[in-house]
């Protein structure tokens, strides 16, 4: 078992609606293709890479990784990375080794890309896709799951995005957290109250906005940004 199958036995996340196919990795040289609703990769496959679940031999959570890497978009991927890396599936030292062992095959070069951008800070698939959405907007790098407190010290919250040096925190969310605790909302209009009155800028993105509308999110942080000080200029982009 490998690529979407392997995933779901380690379960790390994936953003696809459903997978309906098995994934599977035989011998080099071997059948290619979809058949019978099973997807057969053909690839060499060391020891080291193997592993079992439920009594099936599977790639280890690390090789899954690369080898969605160099099958899926790099949003796709990065989700996939993500997560193994926040559970404890996997290592960054990990991933990049194996990217590195697989770098002269068929998207070799993705799965390095996606090896040196995972971080094992994000909590979410959303956060991972905003991560992306920031990335490709040009937005300076923002901290991750950063603790923030008042000037006398007082603990407000941990915010998902914060651009340190203006101020600015983005949050991404997801409404299935506030249907589940509607008590939720509550605390975190306190949350927004209390980090502004601290001197800082709150954005809320939803899972709509980051995934349909990047371009005007990325607008918007960059206004935030503009408006605290920061140059676009300084990071290769007009504003």
């Amino acid at each position: 078992m490998s690529h979407q199958s392997a995933a779901l036995l380690h379960n790390i996340a994936l953003i696809a609606d459903q997978v309906s196919d098995v994934t599977i990795t035989t011998w080099t040289g071997g059948r290619r293709g979809l058949r019978h609703g099973v997807h057969t990769y053909a690839s060499a496959m060391p020891a080291a890479h193997l592993t079992r679940k439920f009594g099936l031999p599977v790639t280890t959570a690390g090789r899954t990784v690369v080898d969605l890497a160099r099958s899926l978009t790099f949003a796709e991927a990065v989700v996939a990375a993500d997560s193994a890396l926040h559970q404890g599936l996997t290592t960054v030292a990990e991933l990049r080794h194996i990217a590195a062992e697989c770098r002269r095959r068929r998207g070799g070069d993705a799965a390095n890309r996606v090896a040196h951008f995972a971080s094992v800070l994000a909590e979410s698939p959303l956060e991972s896709l905003a991560r992306v959405v920031f990335d490709e907007g040009g937005l300076p790098p923002p901290d991750l799951q950063v603790p923030i407190t008042s000037a006398d010290n007082q603990f407000i919250g941990r915010v998902d995005f914060l651009w340190r040096q203006c101020k600015v925190v983005v949050e991404v969310d997801g409404a299935a957290k506030y249907d589940e605790d509607p008590k939720r909302a509550r605390t975190e209009l306190w949350r927004d109250k209390a980090l502004r009155r601290a001197g800082y800028e709150v954005i809320h993105f939803s899972w709509s906005e980051i995934t349909r509308q990047p371009e005007q999110v990325v607008a918007a942080v960059w206004a935030a940004l503009r408006a605290r000080g920061t140059d676009p200029a300084a990071y290769g982009r007009a504003g």
